[in-house]
């Protein structure tokens, strides 16, 4: 396999994070060959290693929150990170938090930190596709966002931000998805920022 022609490809095709087994189906190579390939352009800079199976190619480097839904899955973007995105909290969040059904783990890839919480299973629910800078990701419906950040302050795990704003946002929503947690703490914490 040619690099230049790899790249054209990828280039063509828009794809800017994949796995070994992604670039098998793209080529039409096998496994093992796959796998050597994108070991050798690691070391050429063709390649970044997100995390062991994730790769990045360095000449169309994706947008984070795409990383974020490829490098931990199933994920969808919450907590702060979708807080700010909504402009419910005024801060920027440097941090790229999402919600998972995994143990809670957290990466550092090209210089970012990705923090995967984990919920419930059954609270794995309220997120949709959305276009962030061109691309689909999965990430928390503004109303779902703001419960799963309460319910990571109600398990103390998180401090709740005093410039959380959510005016402009479903209450009705927000506590039909509380009742889904069954935590009385929860919508007293709720009552506190209406």
């Amino acid at each position: 396999m040619n690099s230049l022609k790899v790249a054209q490809v990828l280039r063509e095709r828009g794809i800017s994070i994949f796995t070994p087994l992604d670039f098998q189906r793209i080529f039409g190579v096998s496994f093992y060959s796959s796998k050597n390939f994108i070991s050798h352009h690691i070391k050429t800079g063709l390649f970044i290693k997100a995390k062991n199976g994730v790769y990045v190619f360095s000449e169309n480097k994706p947008p984070e929150f795409l990383i974020a839904n490829k490098l931990y899955q199933p994920s969808y973007i919450s907590f702060e990170t979708a807080l700010s995105y909504y402009h419910i909290i005024p801060e920027t969040i440097y941090t790229i938090f999402s919600a998972t059904t995994k143990p809670s783990r957290e990466f550092e890839v090209m210089d970012k930190i990705f923090n995967f919480h984990r919920i419930k299973k059954g609270l794995f629910f309220g997120y949709r596709p959305q276009k962030v800078k061109g691309t689909t990701v999965l990430i928390a419906e503004p109303e779902k966002a703001i419960v799963d950040y309460l319910y990571f302050v109600d398990l103390k795990k998180k401090t709740l931000n005093e410039r959380i704003n959510i005016r402009k946002v479903s209450k009705e929503y927000i506590k039909k998805i509380i009742k889904l947690y069954r935590r009385k703490s929860l919508l007293n914490l709720l009552e506190k920022i209406l």
